[in-house]
């Protein structure tokens, strides 16, 4: 999974100082271009922040929520109803993973407008969705899955760049973080959905999820409609680069931060992804037989996500991103130790609050940090980092499952996940602390 990004004002005049403070989620800028300031006429004739906001927050729960994650509810009932077995739900899983990365991967080559990719991303997944629940077999499913992955990868990354240019240029960073509820809100229900059809076939939920995906997006269909110019208003808008700036230690800075951030975003891909992936059967080996809560334990985390979007973006724009980072690390860490320590009802439901509330918030600081060195370019720089993501999310479970084959047990697999996490918070923070020395030391002027 994904999410998961606040970014920066897009002038081509912007001062070195202000490019820092806009990047790490200020909303000032010292230059003016046209269409790249709030108080731009073309700006402030279209739709206002919350709209921006929610429009971008129900494509996410269209792409990640449906498009992605519906899988998790409706393999119980793939499997009772004896469509799938154990190894081929496994399968359909990892291709499906596989497909996002090589989306995310992509990102980065596709010239498009954004605004088109979304309405792209949204027909395909709700043709993709509806096949599952039209197709007779394991061989046309597993296609499907694969193209579902890359497709939920392509609207994510682009919806994100597309909401945080408009938001910026209207001046209302603020609203980034009600982007990524999005991703919540869509497991959220396909999690309720998928409990309610408990003992039933699955065809109609995929139908059902495929119908719900067309009702959240036709109202913001419109919204969508690239606008007149838009590409010759991106060219001229495009914010410098730090490594443009003709300065060979700043440019081989550059590059070496954006490489640090592509590596160290794995880490939470690898991380979660073995505790989302295994969390029914390992709650249900540790619950009494019968009990409701396992069914309950992912909207659980996907209600975090959407809090820890929105608490998110209400941290102080000053509040350096890798240190947020490395922090969010550390919670999901903590959410995972929980389920080792503490397996009981309570003990899963805290675990998976705790690693959901920073799930998508990890995604919001990483595009803040992609903004800063990348700035209008920073679509390129999130796809690699999702793409480390999501070879992180398809060697969580081909660790695991030698490694409980082996044990006999979790544990040892979910010790490795917790030993990743903090793995990449000490990353995090030592290039944060790092950074915040250097600045100390050149009297404050900025990173």
């Amino acid at each position: 999974m994904t999410r998961p990004l606040a970014p920066s004002s897009f002038d081509s005049t912007v001062s070195a100082a202000s490019v820092t403070s806009i990047a790490s989620g200020a909303s000032t800028a010292s230059g003016a271009t046209t269409g790249s300031t709030a108080t731009d006429p073309a700006a402030a004739r279209g739709p206002g922040p919350l709209r921006i906001a929610l429009a971008c927050a129900a494509v996410l729960a269209v792409a990640l929520g449906v498009g992605r994650f519906a899988f998790t509810p409706l393999l119980p009932l793939m499997l009772a109803q004896g469509t799938l077995d154990i190894r081929h739900g496994g399968w359909l899983a990892s291709v499906n993973y596989a497909g996002y990365f090589v989306g995310a991967l992509s990102c980065a080559a596709i010239r498009i407008d954004e605004a088109r990719m979304v309405r792209g991303g949204l027909l395909a997944t709700i043709a993709l969705t509806a096949a599952m629940g039209l197709l007779p077999g394991f061989a046309f499913w597993l296609p499907v899955r694969f193209l579902a992955g890359v497709v939920s990868a392509w609207t994510f990354v682009f919806a994100a760049q597309w909401g945080m240019r408009r938001l910026a240029e209207q001046d209302a960073l603020q609203w980034g973080g009600v982007i990524f509820t999005g991703a919540g809100f869509g497991i959220v229900v396909t999690g309720l959905v998928g409990a309610a059809l408990a003992g039933r076939r699955a065809e109609p939920g995929w139908l059902g999820f495929a119908l719900l995906a067309v009702l959240l997006a036709a109202p913001i269909w419109r919204m969508f409609a690239p606008r007149a110019g838009a590409g010759a208003r991106a060219r001229a808008g495009k914010m410098r680069r730090p490594e443009s700036s003709g300065r060979p230690g700043l440019h081989a800075a550059a590059r070496r931060d954006a490489r640090r951030l592509v590596l160290l975003y794995g880490a939470p891909g690898f991380g979660y992804i073995i505790t989302a992936t295994f969390l029914p059967v390992i709650a249900r080996g540790a619950l009494p037989i019968g009990s409701p809560w396992p069914d309950r334990f992912w909207p659980m985390f996907g209600a975090a996500q959407m809090l820890g979007a929105v608490f998110g973006s209400r941290l102080p724009a000053r509040w350096d991103n890798r240190l947020l980072l490395a922090l969010c690390y550390v919670l999901q860490a903590l959410a995972i130790v929980l389920g080792i320590v503490w397996p009981s009802a309570a003990g899963f439901a805290l675990g998976s609050a705790l690693l959901g509330l920073p799930f998508t918030a990890i995604t919001l600081f990483a595009m803040r940090e992609a903004r800063r060195l990348h700035g209008d370019d920073a679509a390129g720089l999130m796809g690699y980092a999702t793409a480390c993501y999501g070879l992180g999310q398809i060697a969580g479970p081909l660790v695991a499952a030698p490694v409980v084959a082996r044990a006999g047990s979790f544990t040892p697999a979910l010790w490795i996940a917790v030993a990743v996490l903090l793995a990449g918070a000490a990353g995090f923070a030592a290039w944060g602390l790092a950074a915040r020395g250097r600045a100390v030391e050149r009297g404050g002027q900025g990173v």
